[in-house]
């Protein structure tokens, strides 16, 4: 297996190369790259369509308020998560989504003004009817259903979240009962604002429209089966993200012009969608050192400062993190530089088990102990899905670069 190599444009190789030898590892995320993609994934959907974050892919708060100019809203999936994009966007409307939410968590999203609630089952709905009789403002609800989709539409995908046995969303019969039970005038307080639906990630453009247009007249058709006037359809994101073709991009513009099609066969229908990946992998890097370089039975392997349970992504996913080497010329040491290639390494981290890899079979022109590695694609499910405490190793440091261009970090913390 080849890894694919990113190249880091010249503005962030610069902020990755003056980053202090005692500050690594480190995430680097560069907003002004971020604002520029988000404008580009913008003007790509069609006014009719709202764009919602996922927050879960990456919550660090600059990136939150990089996204915030361009975002309808964002989607939470936890108490902590709306209390947390609450504080770093305040306003900004959310939605609380997730398949195991506690009626602790229900009651502090009610309070904190949140403004839809993705109901994934019966007893779910019928918790947030019990905590929000008697609230003045309305709930919206959108009711998550797992409908019945053609053969193979999922198959491309990297991980399936309906079309098969799923603890998310809701079976048609409890779809039909939630939708009986919101329209039946039990519960005035609740609005059933409409459904939503996320069948799979990981799918290339045309196959999401397809799985789009699939959920699309399935909603449809509950819609008319019921007799309830349908305003909001969710469609999820689950947009492909080519961790090996670092320069290749989800097809925005193709999708743009689907949802444009969906939207003209559903009018008076506000749809969404909710990305996550899809919007903030490219605009983060993770940078280390290069410890040691050996050889073992022919192969050869460079171990780094960090490892996965910095950067979790390529062991979750079982890919190789796309990368670069930044040679450093300095040797402060008296002792001899390990050193190898020009051919393929395999970067390793600290951790004491053979699954801390991040990339194989890089094909490099050479590296050294005391060089850099630069791990592109960093920007979602990284960092916050990583297991950091795992040997307690120290935890990497986090710079922004600022969204006016300058290579000079906005911000600087330790995690």
């Amino acid at each position: 297996m080849v890894t694919a190599l990113a190249v880091p444009e010249p503005r962030v190789r610069a902020a990755l190369e003056a980053l202090p030898g005692d500050g690594l590892p480190a995430y680097v995320y560069d907003l002004a790259g971020l604002a520029e993609h988000m404008a580009a994934v913008r003007a790509a959907l069609p006014p009719e369509v709202e764009l919602y974050y996922a927050a879960k892919a990456n919550p660090e708060p600059p990136v939150l308020a990089a996204l915030a100019p361009f975002a309808d809203g964002f989607e939470v999936a936890s108490g902590g998560e709306v209390a947390h994009v609450a504080a770093a966007v305040p306003g900004r409307p959310l939605a609380f989504g997730g398949p195991g939410k506690t009626p602790a968590e229900i009651a502090a999203a009610l309070d904190a003004g949140v403004g839809r609630f993705h109901v994934e089952s019966l007893h779910e709905l019928r918790v947030l009817a019990h905590l929000s009789a008697g609230r003045p403002a309305p709930v919206r609800v959108l009711l998550r259903f797992d409908p019945d989709v053609p053969a193979g539409l999922l198959a491309s995908g990297a991980l399936a979240m309906g079309g098969g046995p799923t603890p998310f969303g809701m079976d048609a019969g409890d779809t039909d009962a939630a939708v009986r039970l919101l329209t039946g005038g039990a519960h005035p307080q609740l609005e059933p604002a409409g459904l939503h639906a996320h069948l799979a990630s990981g799918l290339a453009a045309p196959e999401l429209a397809a799985v789009a247009e699939a959920v699309a007249g399935a909603a449809a058709a509950l819609a008319r089966r019921h007799g309830f006037a349908l305003r909001e359809l969710n469609l999820g994101g689950g947009m492909r993200v080519d961790y090996g073709d670092p320069g290749a991009r989800f097809d925005w513009a193709g999708y743009g012009t689907a949802l444009a099609r969906i939207a003209a066969g559903l009018p008076g229908v506000r749809l969404r969608i909710e990305p996550g990946r899809a919007l903030t992998a490219y605009c983060g890097w993770y940078v280390t050192q290069v410890l040691d370089v050996k050889g073992s039975r022919g192969a050869r392997f460079a171990v780094l400062r960090g490892g996965t349970h910095h950067l979790r992504t390529p062991a979750t996913r079982g890919h190789d993190q796309p990368c670069a080497v930044l040679p450093v010329p300095d040797w402060p040491h008296p002792w001899p530089r390990p050193a190898a290639g020009p051919g393929p390494v395999t970067f390793v981290g600290q951790l004491c088990t053979p699954k801390d890899v991040l990339a194989r079979g890089v094909p490099v022109a050479g590296v050294r102990a005391g060089d850099r590695v630069a791990f592109a694609m960093a920007g979602a499910y990284a960092w916050n899905i990583s297991h950091h405490d795992f040997l307690m190793h120290p935890h990497p440091a986090v710079h922004f670069l600022p969204a006016d261009g300058s290579a000079t970090p906005l911000t600087r913390r330790g995690t």
